[in-house]
């Protein structure tokens, strides 16, 4: 039985035969991939459209949902959520400690970004290495319930980890062999090159009409003069500073059809 009558600002649960505080990593899993999905959404928007509004937005509400769950985890809005929709699943009680270190990582690059585009909004590859870095933390924590943060604890405490995901930091740990079956292997190389062959098909094809190229102003039905058509079609050009920043000016230019 899990103790709900702590203080305000008690980090974890206490239940029953466990000597330490706990999480649900249910409920941490949901709660990554909440987070995950609209980080995901706002960087692809700004990494295509150069309009970094979204994220900022996001920034902001990622940077008070882990200040909350640094404060306590009852109460940050993604657990809150994620809680409720994993509600009738049998709580896996994880370590609390190890999680607290991994969200005062997650804490400290969102204070990065806050910094950055909220505050200065400026956009350079320091913050694609943040945010590119707490995109991965969170997709190793929804997906495959690998907190990567917590793998760092036992560098910094000195207590080890205890209570991890699939008892991964249990004393004695099982090994696992990296190895794969033939037969598995085999499936993987054909999947491989299934991809290759169907990405050599798919250029040869060419594009999808009316959606993978763009179409023209007459296509439109927009009459437009010769200065206008050219004036129009290098303000379209014009490579945005973010992408200049990281050296992908040229890859801007094809994806958005300009020489």
């Amino acid at each position: 039985m899990n103790n709900t009558g702590d203080n305000l600002f008690a980090f974890g649960e206490r239940v029953e035969g466990y000597p330490i505080r706990v999480v649900n990593e249910r409920t941490v899993r949901a709660a990554a991939g909440l987070l995950f999905f609209p980080a995901v959404l706002s960087f692809m928007h700004s990494f295509l459209l150069a309009n970094y509004q979204y994220t900022r937005l996001f920034v902001i509400v990622f940077l008070v949902d882990m200040t909350l769950r640094m404060l306590n985890p009852r109460y940050a809005p993604s657990m809150i959520v994620g809680g409720w929709i994993v509600r009738h699943q049998t709580p896996d009680w994880v370590g609390a400690p190890q999680k607290r270190f991994a969200w005062g990582l997650g804490l400290l690059l969102g204070l990065g970004m806050f910094y950055l585009m909220v505050m200065h909004r400026t956009m350079g590859p320091l913050n694609m290495l943040i945010c590119g870095s707490c995109l991965l933390l969170m997709f190793f924590e929804t997906a495959f319930g690998i907190c990567l943060g917590c793998k760092l604890y036992n560098l910094f405490s000195r207590e080890q980890a205890q209570f991890c995901p699939g008892g991964v930091c249990e004393v004695p740990a099982q090994r696992v062999s990296w190895g794969l079956p033939l037969p598995q292997l085999a499936v993987l190389v054909a999947f491989v090159g299934v991809g290759i062959l169907a990405k050599g098909w798919v250029d040869r094809t060419g594009p999808l009409q009316g959606f993978d190229e763009m179409a023209s102003p007459e296509e439109m039905g927009i009459t437009m003069v010769s200065g206008d058509a050219n004036k129009a079609d290098e303000d379209r050009c014009k490579v945005p500073a973010f992408a200049k920043a990281i050296g992908h000016e040229q890859q801007w230019k094809q994806h958005n059809g300009c020489n």
